[in-house]
């Protein structure tokens, strides 16, 4: 009988691995909660800042003491003998962007009750700086019921900056595509861009003919010196265009600043993102609004009076040339951006005004639309000299390092 041989020690089991967290169905991996705040934001947040500013105290003449208190605003309780729901339902949304924009920009160092109570009281010191400013302006008229609808716009954006700021700056789909479309240090141009065809929506002589600045700067000079001073007629002497020369401008005019804006987006573009569709996209929304404020500035049938043979042929140019650039080297776009910004500039500021819409602007009635058109002209003025420094920032020379371009 053959002996049974003792079995041999077995080694432990080993231990179970610890169970991971499921992926999500999506397969993508969740975003990890920011650990800082948004330059997007930041930017956006200055921008609108600037916005309300220029709306408040525009036109920007005639400032002087007119004897009384800044503060008649908070020393009066009875209501304005002017007034209508238009007026105070505007106040309201125009300061709601304010508030959202301040709890986005405080998060995640300040959020919750803190962040809303912040937003709260800044409505409240913003609000009240541009209603005592403008007790020096004779043009406009400090009031408590501006002061209060502005005030309760800027909470209640405050509220909504709360409830919605962790699904779009931890969670959101949008936060996806802006790692995965856009270059790292593209906020800035980002908000820039999101202005653009906001800021189509003031009465131009030329289609996306942005940065007519002499016009306004003569009339400034005309009021300060007292005398008449005409600036594109220093510039330009006895130019007297004829139709065809006009057509050509407005046809280059038309061109560059589109190039220019266009261009701006895609040299901030990543590889996998959709640069045809960014771009029509940008440009639809200008056209739309576009036609959406000449209608309701002027007059329904008046909607598309902008779409002339020179604005045509502009366009089309212009989408030729796109078409041809746009997977040029990012060094090549930001230049060439600068170069049709800078030539849209130069013609647009040394072509006389068309007399057809000089004529067309005297149906022009701003009335309650005060504030808003005032706005309207500050981006209208100032955003391809806005453009241009944000193209010569030493941001892009990162943006190129960190996609292997330098």
């Amino acid at each position: 009988m053959t002996e049974a041989t003792p079995s041999e020690p077995q080694a432990p089991a080993p231990a179970p691995a610890p169970l991971s967290a499921p992926a999500p169905a999506s397969g993508k991996a969740p975003l990890a909660p920011v650990s800082k705040t948004s330059p997007l934001t930041r930017a956006a947040l200055l921008a609108y800042l600037f916005l309300i500013v220029y709306a408040s105290w525009f036109p920007f003449s005639g400032w002087h003491n007119q004897g009384l208190s800044p503060l008649i605003f908070l020393e009066t309780t009875s209501m304005p003998r002017y007034w209508t729901k238009f007026d105070a339902i505007i106040n309201i949304v125009g300061y709601v962007p304010l508030g959202i924009l301040i709890v986005y920009a405080l998060y995640p160092r300040v959020k919750n009750i803190w962040a809303l109570l912040l937003a709260g009281v800044a409505g409240l010191l913003v609000s009240g700086t541009m209603e005592a400013v403008q007790t020096y302006l004779p043009s406009r008229v400090s009031s408590n019921l501006d002061f209060y609808t502005n005030a309760a716009g800027c909470a209640l954006g405050g509220l909504i900056g709360v409830l919605t700021v962790r699904r779009l700056l931890d969670q959101s789909q949008l936060q996806r595509l802006r790692q995965a479309w856009f270059a790292p240090h593209a906020s800035q141009g980002l908000v820039l861009l999101a202005l653009w065809p906001l800021a189509q929506m003031y009465p131009q002589s030329f289609l996306f003919g942005l940065g007519q600045l002499l016009p306004i700067l003569s009339d400034w000079l005309s009021e300060l010196l007292d005398m008449d001073i005409d600036l594109v007629g220093l510039i330009r002497p006895d130019a007297v265009l004829t139709v065809e020369q006009y057509w050509l401008s407005e046809t280059i005019i038309t061109a560059c600043g589109m190039v220019g804006a266009a261009l701006t987006l895609l040299c901030l573009l990543r590889k996998p993102a959709p640069r045809g569709l960014l771009v029509i996209a940008m440009l639809g929304a200008a056209l739309v609004v576009k036609a959406l404020a000449t209608a309701l500035l002027f007059s329904p049938e008046n909607a598309f009076v902008w779409v002339t043979p020179g604005a045509q042929g502009g366009f089309l140019i212009g989408a030729i040339m796109l078409a041809g650039l746009a997977y040029a080297p990012h060094v090549a776009q930001r230049r060439l951006a600068i170069t049709t910004l800078l030539l849209s500039l130069v013609i647009v500021n040394t072509t006389p005004a068309n007399p057809y819409f000089v004529a067309t602007l005297q149906t022009w009635v701003q009335g309650k639309f005060l504030n808003f058109n005032g706005a309207a002209q500050f981006l209208s003025l100032l955003w391809p000299f806005f453009a241009v420094w944000f193209l010569w920032l030493p941001s892009h020379k990162l943006n190129a390092a960190s996609q292997g371009k330098v």
